[in-house]
Protein backbone atom coordinates (compact mmCIF):
# COMPACT_ATOMS: atom_id res chain seq x y z
CA UNK A 1 0.00 0.00 0.00
CA UNK A 2 1.17 3.79 -0.87
CA UNK A 3 0.21 6.36 1.77
CA UNK A 4 -0.26 10.11 2.42
CA UNK A 5 -0.57 11.14 6.25
CA UNK A 6 -2.32 14.25 5.01
CA UNK A 7 -2.11 16.45 8.14
CA UNK A 8 0.43 15.95 10.78
CA UNK A 9 2.82 18.29 13.00
CA UNK A 10 6.20 17.29 12.70
CA UNK A 11 7.08 20.25 13.80
CA UNK A 12 6.29 19.57 17.35
CA UNK A 13 8.92 19.75 19.98
CA UNK A 14 8.18 15.94 21.00
CA UNK A 15 10.05 15.46 17.20
CA UNK A 16 12.90 17.23 18.20
CA UNK A 17 15.27 14.68 19.15
CA UNK A 18 14.23 11.93 16.48
CA UNK A 19 12.70 13.55 12.87
CA UNK A 20 14.77 12.03 10.99
CA UNK A 21 13.56 8.14 12.54
CA UNK A 22 9.92 9.21 12.54
CA UNK A 23 10.21 9.85 9.10
CA UNK A 24 11.74 7.01 7.58
CA UNK A 25 9.73 4.54 10.77
CA UNK A 26 7.00 6.37 8.30
CA UNK A 27 8.21 5.25 4.64
CA UNK A 28 9.27 1.84 6.10
CA UNK A 29 5.32 1.36 6.93
CA UNK A 30 4.48 2.73 2.85
CA UNK A 31 3.89 6.22 3.75
CA UNK A 32 5.64 8.06 1.20
CA UNK A 33 3.89 11.36 1.62
CA UNK A 34 2.96 13.80 4.80
CA UNK A 35 1.43 16.82 4.82
CA UNK A 36 3.04 19.20 7.63
CA UNK A 37 0.46 21.44 9.15
CA UNK A 38 1.02 24.96 10.31
CA UNK A 39 -0.77 26.26 13.20
CA UNK A 40 0.81 29.46 13.89
CA UNK A 41 3.49 31.78 12.31
CA UNK A 42 6.35 29.74 14.11
CA UNK A 43 5.23 26.35 13.53
CA UNK A 44 4.56 27.21 9.98
CA UNK A 45 8.03 28.29 9.45
CA UNK A 46 9.57 25.20 11.19
CA UNK A 47 6.74 22.95 8.80
CA UNK A 48 7.78 24.87 5.37
CA UNK A 49 11.50 24.02 6.97
CA UNK A 50 11.21 20.39 7.26
CA UNK A 51 9.44 19.87 3.98
CA UNK A 52 12.21 21.65 2.04
CA UNK A 53 14.64 19.69 4.04
CA UNK A 54 12.90 15.78 3.16
CA UNK A 55 11.70 14.45 0.74
CA UNK A 56 7.98 12.83 0.39
CA UNK A 57 7.23 16.38 2.80
CA UNK A 58 4.98 19.06 2.35
CA UNK A 59 4.09 22.02 4.20
CA UNK A 60 0.36 24.35 4.64
CA UNK A 61 0.45 27.72 6.68
CA UNK A 62 -1.72 29.18 8.75
CA UNK A 63 -3.27 30.06 12.31
CA UNK A 64 -5.04 27.80 14.37
CA UNK A 65 -8.42 29.35 16.29
CA UNK A 66 -6.53 28.60 19.26
CA UNK A 67 -3.96 31.17 18.38
CA UNK A 68 -6.10 33.27 16.55
CA UNK A 69 -5.68 36.35 19.51
CA UNK A 70 -2.05 36.44 18.22
CA UNK A 71 -3.11 36.71 14.75
CA UNK A 72 -3.20 39.91 12.88
CA UNK A 73 -2.56 41.78 9.26
CA UNK A 74 1.48 41.55 9.61
CA UNK A 75 1.32 37.91 10.56
CA UNK A 76 -1.01 36.80 7.20
CA UNK A 77 1.40 38.48 5.11
CA UNK A 78 4.38 36.62 6.46
CA UNK A 79 2.35 33.55 6.10
CA UNK A 80 1.69 34.50 2.74
CA UNK A 81 5.42 35.23 1.99
CA UNK A 82 5.87 32.00 2.98
CA UNK A 83 3.67 30.29 0.84
CA UNK A 84 5.75 31.44 -2.09
CA UNK A 85 7.91 27.90 -1.26
CA UNK A 86 6.94 25.49 -4.05
CA UNK A 87 6.87 23.30 -1.13
CA UNK A 88 3.53 24.71 0.17
CA UNK A 89 0.09 23.13 -0.75
CA UNK A 90 -2.58 24.59 1.58
CA UNK A 91 -3.37 27.32 4.22
CA UNK A 92 -4.56 26.32 7.44
CA UNK A 93 -4.98 24.49 9.76
CA UNK A 94 -8.05 27.20 10.28
CA UNK A 95 -11.45 27.29 11.35
CA UNK A 96 -13.51 27.58 14.53
CA UNK A 97 -12.83 26.02 18.28
CA UNK A 98 -15.68 27.04 20.70
CA UNK A 99 -15.02 24.06 23.02
CA UNK A 100 -11.41 25.36 24.61
CA UNK A 101 -11.81 28.67 24.25
CA UNK A 102 -8.31 29.69 24.12
CA UNK A 103 -9.35 32.70 21.69
CA UNK A 104 -12.46 34.51 21.83
CA UNK A 105 -15.43 33.48 19.55
CA UNK A 106 -15.34 37.52 17.64
CA UNK A 107 -11.81 37.22 17.19
CA UNK A 108 -11.98 33.26 15.99
CA UNK A 109 -14.07 34.71 13.14
CA UNK A 110 -12.57 37.35 12.11
CA UNK A 111 -9.37 35.80 11.27
CA UNK A 112 -10.98 32.81 10.10
CA UNK A 113 -12.89 34.99 7.15
CA UNK A 114 -9.60 36.95 7.02
CA UNK A 115 -7.43 33.36 6.45
CA UNK A 116 -10.22 31.96 3.89
CA UNK A 117 -10.12 35.43 1.76
CA UNK A 118 -5.94 34.50 2.06
CA UNK A 119 -6.49 30.88 0.86
CA UNK A 120 -9.09 31.87 -2.11
CA UNK A 121 -6.81 34.74 -3.41
CA UNK A 122 -3.86 32.56 -3.57
CA UNK A 123 -5.97 29.74 -4.72
CA UNK A 124 -4.47 27.23 -1.84
CA UNK A 125 -6.75 24.45 -0.31
CA UNK A 126 -7.60 24.88 2.85
CA UNK A 127 -7.15 22.68 6.09
CA UNK A 128 -10.11 23.24 8.17
CA UNK A 129 -10.60 23.03 11.94
CA UNK A 130 -13.79 22.69 13.53
CA UNK A 131 -14.93 21.91 17.09
CA UNK A 132 -18.29 22.86 19.07
CA UNK A 133 -19.85 26.11 16.87
CA UNK A 134 -22.72 24.55 16.33
CA UNK A 135 -23.84 25.61 13.02
CA UNK A 136 -21.55 28.72 12.76
CA UNK A 137 -18.67 27.28 11.34
CA UNK A 138 -21.13 26.25 8.26
CA UNK A 139 -22.63 29.97 8.36
CA UNK A 140 -19.25 31.49 8.08
CA UNK A 141 -18.17 28.68 5.00
CA UNK A 142 -21.36 29.76 2.69
CA UNK A 143 -21.16 33.34 3.31
CA UNK A 144 -17.39 33.65 2.63
CA UNK A 145 -17.27 30.81 -0.43
CA UNK A 146 -18.61 31.11 -3.76
CA UNK A 147 -20.08 27.68 -2.73
CA UNK A 148 -17.82 24.37 -3.57
CA UNK A 149 -14.76 24.88 -0.95
CA UNK A 150 -11.32 23.15 -1.64
CA UNK A 151 -10.77 22.07 1.05
CA UNK A 152 -10.62 19.15 3.50
CA UNK A 153 -12.56 18.82 7.00
CA UNK A 154 -10.17 17.46 9.25
CA UNK A 155 -10.44 15.23 12.04
CA UNK A 156 -14.15 14.68 11.26
CA UNK A 157 -16.01 13.89 13.99
CA UNK A 158 -19.15 15.94 13.74
CA UNK A 159 -23.08 14.25 12.88
CA UNK A 160 -24.67 13.03 9.99
CA UNK A 161 -25.98 16.61 8.39
CA UNK A 162 -22.80 17.80 9.00
CA UNK A 163 -21.17 15.77 7.22
CA UNK A 164 -23.57 15.72 4.17
CA UNK A 165 -23.58 19.72 4.22
CA UNK A 166 -19.65 19.50 4.30
CA UNK A 167 -19.82 16.80 1.15
CA UNK A 168 -22.31 18.91 -0.44
CA UNK A 169 -20.12 21.73 -0.57
CA UNK A 170 -17.10 19.67 -2.15
CA UNK A 171 -15.21 19.19 1.28
CA UNK A 172 -13.06 16.20 1.40
CA UNK A 173 -13.26 14.88 4.87
CA UNK A 174 -10.13 13.36 7.09
CA UNK A 175 -10.18 10.76 9.19
CA UNK A 176 -8.20 10.17 12.15
CA UNK A 177 -7.22 7.58 14.34
CA UNK A 178 -10.69 8.00 16.39
CA UNK A 179 -11.88 5.60 14.29
CA UNK A 180 -10.19 2.90 15.40
CA UNK A 181 -10.73 3.47 19.40
CA UNK A 182 -14.26 1.22 20.15
CA UNK A 183 -16.00 3.80 22.17
CA UNK A 184 -15.11 7.34 20.97
CA UNK A 185 -14.90 6.16 17.31
CA UNK A 186 -18.27 4.28 17.36
CA UNK A 187 -20.39 7.25 15.66
CA UNK A 188 -17.85 7.90 13.32
CA UNK A 189 -17.58 4.58 12.29
CA UNK A 190 -21.89 4.23 11.19
CA UNK A 191 -20.72 7.47 9.05
CA UNK A 192 -18.06 6.57 7.12
CA UNK A 193 -19.43 4.01 5.30
CA UNK A 194 -21.54 7.15 4.07
CA UNK A 195 -18.45 8.58 2.03
CA UNK A 196 -17.75 9.00 -0.78
CA UNK A 197 -14.10 7.06 -1.54
CA UNK A 198 -13.32 10.13 -3.69
CA UNK A 199 -14.07 12.55 -0.48
CA UNK A 200 -11.85 10.44 1.77
CA UNK A 201 -8.08 11.54 3.64
CA UNK A 202 -6.64 9.64 6.52
CA UNK A 203 -4.58 11.15 8.65
CA UNK A 204 -2.67 10.90 12.31
CA UNK A 205 -3.14 14.36 13.53
CA UNK A 206 0.15 13.12 14.59
CA UNK A 207 1.81 13.72 17.96
CA UNK A 208 -1.70 13.31 18.60
CA UNK A 209 -4.75 11.01 18.54
CA UNK A 210 -2.74 7.74 18.80
CA UNK A 211 -5.02 5.17 16.92
CA UNK A 212 -5.53 1.23 17.77
CA UNK A 213 -3.31 -0.69 18.84
CA UNK A 214 -0.58 1.75 18.88
CA UNK A 215 -1.86 3.37 21.37
CA UNK A 216 -1.79 0.44 23.75
CA UNK A 217 1.97 1.32 23.44
CA UNK A 218 2.89 4.13 22.55
CA UNK A 219 1.91 8.10 24.05
CA UNK A 220 3.22 9.51 20.96
CA UNK A 221 1.40 9.30 17.39
CA UNK A 222 3.57 9.12 14.32
CA UNK A 223 2.94 9.51 10.53
CA UNK A 224 3.63 5.24 10.28
CA UNK A 225 0.39 4.81 12.18
CA UNK A 226 -1.49 6.26 9.14
CA UNK A 227 -1.35 2.79 8.22
CA UNK A 228 -4.25 1.24 11.01
CA UNK A 229 -6.55 4.42 9.91
CA UNK A 230 -6.33 3.07 6.77
CA UNK A 231 -6.85 -0.36 7.60
CA UNK A 232 -9.90 0.24 10.01
CA UNK A 233 -11.29 2.60 7.91
CA UNK A 234 -11.24 -0.07 5.16
CA UNK A 235 -12.51 -2.68 7.55
CA UNK A 236 -15.38 -0.21 8.36
CA UNK A 237 -16.67 0.00 5.00
CA UNK A 238 -15.87 -3.35 3.50
CA UNK A 239 -13.68 -2.19 1.06
CA UNK A 240 -10.72 -3.50 -0.18
CA UNK A 241 -7.67 -2.10 1.63
CA UNK A 242 -5.07 -2.06 -1.16
CA UNK A 243 -7.87 -0.31 -3.48
CA UNK A 244 -9.13 2.42 -1.00
CA UNK A 245 -5.19 2.85 -0.06
CA UNK A 246 -4.78 4.19 -3.52
CA UNK A 247 -8.23 6.20 -3.74
CA UNK A 248 -7.19 7.73 -0.95
CA UNK A 249 -3.53 8.42 -1.83
CA UNK A 250 -4.88 9.92 -5.21
CA UNK A 251 -7.41 11.92 -3.43
CA UNK A 252 -5.00 13.98 -1.20
CA UNK A 253 -2.75 14.37 -4.32
CA UNK A 254 -5.53 15.81 -6.14
CA UNK A 255 -6.92 18.08 -3.24
CA UNK A 256 -3.09 19.31 -2.79
CA UNK A 257 -2.39 20.21 -6.19
CA UNK A 258 0.36 17.85 -6.19
CA UNK A 259 1.63 15.88 -9.25
CA UNK A 260 4.00 13.12 -10.35
CA UNK A 261 4.46 11.02 -6.83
Amino acid sequence: MKLFDSHCHLDDHLYDNDQKDVISKANAAGVSNMMVVGVTRKSSIKAVTLAEKFSGLFASVGIHPHDAKDCNTNVLDKLEKLSESPKVKAWGEIGLDFNRMFSSKVVQEKWFIKQIERAVSLDLPIIFHERDSKGRFLEILKANTSGDVNGVVHCFSGNRSELLAYLSMGLYIGITGIITIKGRGAALRKLVPEIPDKRLLIETDAPYLTPAPEKNHFRRNEPAFVKSVLLKLAETRGDNKEELSSIIFDNTCRLYNISSL
